[in-house]
């Protein structure tokens, strides 16, 4: 009998899924952005995780140095036209980061596979080509070990529930929502010769965690500061916000 409930748990059993996701980033020079994809307060922060996690950023490697921007279950593949709705909701100067400066943020863990430790990497091409960026030294760490975190008190599951999920039968990703604070540093002498959306020196800054469940994070679009122009950045903006109300 056990037999037979084991082979229907396995049949109706959701594939393991847990997330973690920037929603906030900033230059040490000023600027604000978000990860490419992020939905914004539309996207429930407790809830079921097939609406908890719509937003938040997959890669298809646990290597942070590794290429491609990732996708969400909600947009798909992420592209770069994605900074046009990611500035319509943060903004319309892109994080700016000084010679030598940083990139700090807020990492969101949707749930209990999507924690630190996290890692970033800088792409000055911002082509998404991360296999040949530059690895960022990190300065304020997010909790978790091997991307996971015990859920809280009101989130903890049952014996048989954990149980299942030892086993390999039951979704184990359970919802955290909560929020950290997280700093990169940046080398100094680093340059972006990247254009997106009309906008020039753009680099992009990958964050994710090494969880095999994903790995999950973001890719945020940034600016070094000493090197932009204010009014092409302006300009830019101001084409991207057009484009984006279109």
């Amino acid at each position: 009998m056990f037999s037979k409930i084991f082979v229907l748990a396995l049949s109706i059993a959701p594939l393991v899924s847990a997330h973690g996701k920037v929603i906030v980033a900033t230059g040490d020079a000023g600027g604000n952005g978000t990860a490419l994809a992020i939905k914004g307060g539309i996207v429930p922060g407790t809830g079921p995780n097939s609406k908890t996690e719509v937003d938040t950023t997959v890669f298809s490697k646990t290597n942070i140095l590794s290429d491609g921007l990732g996708r969400t279950t909600g947009s798909g593949q992420n592209s770069l036209n994605m900074i046009v709705e990611a500035m319509a909701q943060s903004g319309p100067t892109l994080p700016q980061i000084s010679n030598g400066g940083n990139i700090s943020g807020t990492f969101h863990i949707v749930t209990t596979d999507g924690a630190g430790p996290i890692q970033a990497v800088l792409d000055p091409t911002a082509t998404g080509k991360f296999s040949q960026g530059v690895p960022l030294t990190v300065l304020q760490q997010i909790p978790g070990t091997n991307g996971n975190i015990a859920p809280g008190k009101k989130q903890q599951r049952s014996l048989w529930a954990r149980a299942l999920a030892a086993a390999g039968i039951m979704k184990r990703a359970a919802n955290v929502n909560e929020s950290f604070d997280f700093k990169f540093s940046v080398p100094a002498g680093t340059n972006c010769t990247g254009t997106v959306a009309g906008m020039t020196n753009v680099c992009l800054v990958k964050i994710a965690n090494s969880n095999k469940a994903g790995p999950f994070g973001g890719v945020v679009p940034v600016q070094i500061a000493a090197a932009g122009g204010a009014a092409n950045q302006q300009s830019a903006a101001a084409a991207c916000a057009r484009s984006f109300q279109a």
